[in-house]
């Protein structure tokens, strides 16, 4: 089965500036959702979306795929995340292979345990 764990993660929130470079701990919201991607599968792809170089410099650092900065229309308030997932799943399957499975992961819902995730694919499966 092939999978993509797409994260997207845009810079600038109508609320908290940022926030998705905010730390909990000594991690920040996009760093605690790829660490927990990269523990659930060690042969999934993990894309991040973002259009921010922050935090695209951050996933590039941690081997994570980010290959552009989002498009501006998709980076606003009024953008709705599946168009962004659309988005990064139509490039990843024209670039790199056909996927079975999109799994998303919003960093602002940090708190996720392996038991979750794995009950939640099984029931997706």
């Amino acid at each position: 089965m092939n999978n993509l764990i797409i994260i997207p993660a845009r810079k600038n929130s109508v609320r908290l500036k940022n926030k998705n470079i905010l730390k909990i701990g000594n991690k920040t919201l996009i760093e605690h959702s790829i660490i927990f991607a990269k523990k659930i599968s060690t042969n999934t792809n993990i894309l991040v979306s973002t259009d921010s170089k922050k935090i695209r410099e951050i996933s590039l650092r941690k081997k994570i795929l980010c290959p552009w900065l989002r498009p501006k229309n998709l980076s606003t308030s009024k953008a709705l995340t599946e168009d962004v997932v659309l988005h990064a799943l139509n490039w990843f399957e024209k670039k790199k292979k056909l996927v079975d499975f999109v799994i998303l992961f919003q960093p602002t819902s940090p708190f996720r345990t392996k038991k979750t995730f794995f009950k939640c694919l099984d029931k997706a499966k």
